[in-house]
């Protein structure tokens, strides 16, 4: 007698049972609503078998990789029937979008060439207008230089004009005698008070 399991265990035993055998299969009956508990497990107290904790969080751990693992499988195979599909009914338009895609960048690059050029040949001007600016003012820093030198130059040679004049008036060994006699014969009194404006308004006489 075959263990019937399934539907295919019972073909099975159907094809490789002899012609003259009798199949009978044996099916398990099952009781109603209404039967009776049967006398040996009246009064049997079902007690859940004891489980181990360590065990229960292995397993739990273990539960969930398998059912990340199955999650992950199930996305990349419909992910991979997607493209397929995709690439089966748009083949010829993803060929045609590549190649209008490969045309639109020849024309930016182009066109990012010409700006490119434009922007060079501005930038070649600035620079250049600003050499000469700053070549402008180096000019007028050494101009201003040069006419202040001239000025205190000027300024030099009237300060030694106003020495050389007021050298004439000077006391030497050579007109010493002269210049005690017309000190002797123009005396001169310095002997004075002058107010807040300057004037002499006090003077003694001269003895």
């Amino acid at each position: 007698m075959f263990q019937v399991i399934g539907g295919r265990s019972v073909q099975a035993a159907r094809v490789l049972a002899p012609r003259s055998a009798v199949l009978v299969e044996a099916v398990r009956g099952r009781k109603s609503r209404t039967d009776p508990v049967a006398k040996s497990k009246v009064g049997r107290i079902k007690v859940p078998p004891p489980v181990d904790p360590v065990e229960m969080v292995v397993l739990k751990e273990r539960y969930g990789e398998y059912q990340m693992i199955m999650r992950a499988l199930r996305l990349e195979f419909k992910e991979e029937m997607l493209r397929k599909r995709y690439e089966e009914d748009t083949g010829s338009l993803a060929e045609e979008r590549a190649r209008q895609e490969a045309q639109e960048h020849r024309v930016l690059m182009d066109l990012n060439h010409l700006e490119n050029q434009r922007m060079l040949k501005l930038r070649i001007v600035r620079v250049q207008m600003e050499k000469e600016e700053a070549d402008r003012k180096k000019f007028e820093v050494i101009l201003q230089r040069e006419q202040e030198q001239q000025e205190i130059v000027k300024e030099k040679e009237k300060e030694i004009l106003k020495l050389q004049e007021a050298a004439k008036n000077f006391i030497t060994l050579e007109n010493l005698d002269q210049r005690i006699e017309e000190a002797l014969d123009n005396p001169k009194n310095y002997n004075f008070a002058i107010d807040k404006q300057g004037k002499v308004v006090k003077q003694t006489m001269l003895q």
